[in-house]
């Protein structure tokens, strides 16, 4: 018979405690191999994109829809990096944000770089935005992308018209009341910087928040409407308004996919932007910094990649744009000619190219208040 001492009952006692926490981890690990949760812009959460997932995984796949980066971001500040495996945002975030503060979990660097060799050319690694500031990790996976500047009906405003006078059009007091407006914080601040001949990627004096209020209140009196982008596109093929702004490939596609090619998203030849007159985004999707991180993470991240699924991403539910998986060709033979007429694929590379690329205004929150206080005037 085993004779326990006190330092064999220590022992005991101290496996029993390890083992424990190593049980319940193991346990949680189990139960999440099968459950992913994916914070998102819209198109990943359509049943197009996650039902063959959810088929070949026999996982439980969760997707919840915001318009909104800020947003997003401030929910795992908030403690949900322990809810959600992925999340998906404009390109600055991952390397500037949440990189830095730990809300993201790097992705191992030979599994995903040579998924950038089937990319179009611009996005080949190390691609700027998928990579840590010191150029050492890689943070997310880039897909949709496109230019996203303001929208025209090209019956009453001509391309060229509209490309020369850029962001002047929305100073013309002939305009007044012919125009609509997309409800978007952040890019209704880029665009009203821009409309007041102002970059909204540096750092801005007393003055330049004057000329800045002074623009919200004038762009946003004379505004027809603001609202969503259905109702603008609405607006546009009824007459109600001649263009609207925050606007691009990703908001007008809808309609030139239903035929209405005479909407289309402008590109302004030149701005304040060292040049650049439009702004482009690039959607970088990354593994949340979770404790109990899915396996299905990393999974779906290679899943969106394969040609056929990258397609169906770029035409999900509600908006239609580019994907950087077209450099493929195996990827862009899917697209048919009436699909690239929707996202515009005939000017996508010269509009990318005088396109300053979504960043973030060092000074936000002041110019957001401005330009709140602007449209609240509207009554």
């Amino acid at each position: 018979m085993m004779k326990i001492s006190r330092r064999n009952m220590m022992q005991m006692m101290g496996a029993a405690a390890f083992a424990g926490p190593l049980a319940s981890a193991t346990r949680a690990f189990a139960a999440r191999e099968k459950e992913l949760n994916i914070l998102c812009w819209e198109g990943y959460n359509s049943a197009q994109v996650l039902d063959p997932f959810r088929s070949s995984e026999s996982a439980t796949v969760k997707a919840e829809s915001l318009t909104n980066d800020p947003t997003m971001i401030n929910r795992l500040r908030a403690g949900e990096t322990k809810i959600w495996d992925l999340i998906n945002v404009n390109n600055p975030w991952a390397r500037k944000v949440m990189g830095p503060a730990g809300l993201i979990k790097p992705l191992p660097r030979a599994e995903f770089e040579p998924y950038f060799d089937a990319m179009l050319p611009n996005f080949k690694a190390p691609y700027r935005w998928a990579m840590s500031d010191d150029g050492g990790d890689l943070l997310g996976m880039a897909q949709r992308f496109g230019p996203y500047s303001f929208v025209v009906n090209t019956d009453k405003i001509s391309k060229s018209t509209a490309e020369e006078q850029g962001w002047d059009l929305f100073n013309d007091a002939s305009l007044a009341g012919k125009y609509g407006i997309q409800e978007s914080d952040d890019w209704n601040v880029f665009n009203i910087f821009l409309i007041a001949g102002i970059d909204p990627f540096k750092e801005h004096t007393q003055e330049q928040f004057k000329v800045f209020a002074e623009t919200a209140e004038k762009v946003f009196k004379g505004a027809k409407m603001v609202g969503d982008m259905a109702s603008l596109n609405q607006a546009l093929v009824s007459g109600e308004i001649d263009l609207y702004m925050t606007g691009g490939t990703y908001s007008v596609s809808p309609a030139r996919a239903d035929g209405y090619t005479n909407l289309r998203a402008i590109t302004p030849l030149r701005g304040p932007m060292d040049g650049k007159g439009g702004i482009s985004w690039i959607e970088i999707t990354s593994t949340v910094n979770n404790p109990e991180l899915s396996p299905l993470a990393v999974e779906f991240l290679k899943y969106v990649q394969d040609p056929k699924v990258a397609h169906t991403v770029a035409f999900a539910e509600g908006t239609f744009n580019p994907v950087t998986q077209m450099g493929n060709p195996k990827c862009f033979e899917l697209f048919t000619k009436d699909e690239m007429e929707a996202i515009q694929w005939d000017t996508v590379e010269e509009d990318m190219a005088r396109s300053a690329q979504y960043d973030i205004v060092p000074d936000y929150d002041k110019a957001l208040e401005l330009m709140t206080a602007a449209k609240r005037l509207r009554g």
